[in-house]
């Protein structure tokens, strides 16, 4: 019932969100967000050679991950929101989850080979100027740039900083 409230109000944000999106060139970008699902310390991995990498480039990079339940925090490293902060309304309550959709990042990389409402809500309510993510069917209401045909995280990933480094 809760995800049911949440994807009617996540349709409504798409609508009615009139962020400026705008391709900006990757040089130029200084603020990063990063967002994905906790699955396993495999991934957690490549989100943490990712930050490094986007580190050495100076940017400034907030992360949030959504912590389903029975998973694993690994490290405690980055801020997370769980289905708990998920009202019975549909409404996400976590201050966490709340600010970083308000974020004007320059770019917002959504990491998740597959789409997870609670990030599409928050994805939909973002203030991001270029959100980045793999390609999934109505996906160009989400992200401005998608990345298809990727197998795993570590492609996914790769083919994210690949394109976006090309943005001028």
């Amino acid at each position: 019932m809760k995800l049911n409230f949440l994807k009617f109000k996540t349709n409504a944000l798409l609508k009615k969100n009139k962020a400026l999106r705008a391709a900006v060139g990757y040089k130029e970008a200084k603020t990063v967000g990063l967002i994905f699902t906790v699955e396993d310390k495999q991934k957690h991995y490549i989100v943490k050679e990712f930050i490094k990498k986007l580190e050495q480039d100076e940017k400034n990079i907030q992360v949030l991950e959504y912590l389903p339940a029975r998973h694993d925090n690994y490290e405690f490293k980055f801020d997370f929101f769980t289905e708990k902060d998920l009202s019975f309304w549909g409404n996400i309550t976590s201050s966490n989850a709340l600010q970083f959709a308000q974020a004007p990042f320059d770019f917002l990389f959504y990491i998740d080979l597959t789409p997870n409402d609670l990030i599409l809500h928050l994805l939909a309510k973002s203030k991001a100027k270029c959100r980045v993510g793999k390609f999934f069917d109505k996906g160009e209401q989400y992200l401005e740039l998608m990345i298809e045909s990727v197998a795993n995280t570590q492609a996914l990933v790769d083919n994210m900083y690949k394109y976006a480094t090309q943005l001028k």
